[in-house]
């Protein structure tokens, strides 16, 4: 398994937080911030949010990374543990800038379950 790289030390921003995932009024994050409200994340308790997504990054593998100009950005697929317990499907972006070892959360993009296996017929 390929897990993020300076996990230990990864880095959940109160910014990311409060001024984009989990700020209803954002201009590009609020669809995001409503996504995370519906599984019970809220604006009123950031450690928790922040909890999450570190131990997103733990049990998860890697699914992407790449290098660019500022450094290298990785992906993590998986389910996010929530409060309500539903834990939706998401992809965290991370990224160690050029220069540094703590990884930072860039972002959170909801994903779609995966597809059924099996006939239902």
């Amino acid at each position: 398994m390929t897990r993020l790289p300076g996990i230990d030390v990864a880095i959940v921003g109160d910014a990311k937080l409060t001024d984009d995932l989990l700020n209803p009024t954002h201009p590009r994050g609020a669809a995001k911030a409503r996504f995370l409200a519906g599984f019970g994340f809220a604006l009123e308790r950031l450690d928790e949010a922040r909890q999450a997504f570190l131990r997103h990054a733990r049990q998860n593998e890697m699914s992407a990374s790449q290098l660019n100009r500022f450094g290298t950005i990785f992906e993590i697929e998986g389910p996010l543990p929530s409060p309500d317990g539903r834990n939706p499907r998401v992809r965290l972006v991370w990224m160690i800038d050029q220069g540094q070892s703590a990884p930072r959360l860039i972002t959170m993009v909801p994903l779609r379950k995966p597809p059924a296996t099996g006939s239902d017929a």
